[in-house]
């Protein structure tokens, strides 16, 4: 598998998009919960632990996630600009 299928794969265990499921918007996957959902919360300044106990079918490693995948994301792109 390359690397972007690599990437590919583990979003989509994060989140998904079906348009059948509140008309496509990306949810944590097996749930109905928007992963726009987290970021609103977190920048609202509520807590993982809020937000966790607001929609509990998501669990503490799925929200974990896209986090995660965000902080990654800035890193390597912060990286890739200062070389």
């Amino acid at each position: 598998m390359r690397c972007n299928e690599t990437r590919h794969a583990r979003r989509n265990a994060i989140a998904q998009s079906d348009p059948e499921i509140l008309s496509g918007t990306p949810v944590f996957a097996g749930t109905r919960v928007p992963v726009e959902s987290l970021f609103d919360y977190i920048e609202g300044g509520d807590t993982l632990d809020e937000f966790l106990k607001q929609f509990r079918s998501v669990g503490r490693d799925q929200a974990l996630a896209p986090l995660k995948l965000a902080r990654d994301s800035l890193l390597t792109r912060c990286r890739i600009a200062c070389d």
